[in-house]
């Protein structure tokens, strides 16, 4: 899967990052603490917005494989954390980072996690990581995950799995119509087949349950204001675009729908933290 630009993550990253919930971050810490070291999977990195979030949490000592199917976005994690980090250095393929006291090794792996999920997974990792992925994935790749992760031992944490709820300011006769029509295209197969979409936090909590996990979710919602215009303004064409795609919404409707400047917007996520049992 591939076709999210660099742009759009970077523009996204604040309202991620104030969207997280806290206490699970916190429950994710608490149990990999007193480790001498750690290892993360963090699947479908994009531009590494993941590993600036969670890492400030974790241990002294981290290694972390950012894998993406797109080498674009994975130049673009280099150098952003090259930039993130108090002090970097290079070594071929990894880098070597210090932040905040911690020291943290990175290195990129171009794949497709379709067909390589679980040799991606592999490797006894403490911890699988992704962030706004999930709803782009079909129940059985949902599955596929949890199996490979219960498999190697590992905690699983992820973040901003859409949940269906979307919230426009102001309001317009259409937003009910047009959520319902986009609910429908997050379901259409993104490269992992038919997409869970909205169904997807419920589909993670089910399958890593199955393996004998505990399971905590949390809502991490995103709050736009205008102060993120720009952001306002992308999601809105992006959303109106997804729903015209889908051909429940009459076209004028759409447009006059597309008439009305947005202020904000809530958009509905929620975080999932599943631990191995014992």
């Amino acid at each position: 899967m591939s076709g999210f630009s660099p742009e759009w993550l970077a523009l996204r990253e604040p309202a991620d990052v104030r969207a997280r919930d806290p206490g699970l971050s916190m429950a994710l810490a608490a149990h990999l603490a007193g480790r001498e070291q750690i290892e993360v999977v963090d699947l479908g990195c994009g531009t590494g917005a993941n590993i600036r979030t969670t890492a400030p949490a974790l241990g002294p000592v981290q290694n972390w494989t950012l894998v993406d199917y797109d080498p674009i976005l994975l130049e673009a994690a280099r150098a952003a954390l090259l930039e993130w980090a108090d002090e970097a250095s290079e070594n071929g393929e990894s880098i070597a980072l210090t932040k905040e006291g911690r020291a943290i090794a990175v290195r990129f792996r171009q794949a497709d996690l379709m067909q390589n999920l679980e040799a991606v997974i592999g490797g006894r990792p403490d911890l699988v990581t992704a962030s706004a992925l999930f709803d782009l994935c079909s129940v059985d790749f949902i599955g596929r995950t949890a199996r490979a992760v219960a498999a190697e031992g590992a905690a699983f944490y992820t973040v901003l799995t859409y949940d269906g709820m979307q919230m426009w300011s102001p309001a317009h006769p259409a937003d009910a119509e047009m959520t319902a029509a986009f609910n429908a295209h997050q379901q259409t197969d993104k490269g992992f087949g038919s997409a869970a979409g909205p169904a997807a936090p419920e589909a993670l909590a089910l399958a890593f349950r199955e393996q004998g996990y505990a399971v905590q979710e949390a809502s991490s919602p995103w709050r736009i204001e205008s102060a993120e215009q720009a952001l306002i303004d992308m999601l809105a064409d992006g959303f109106a675009g997804a729903v015209a795609e889908v051909g429940r919404v009459a076209p004028d409707v759409i447009a006059d729908w597309l008439t009305v400047r947005r202020t904000g917007s809530i958009v509905g996520h929620t975080d999932t933290l599943a631990l191995p049992p014992g």
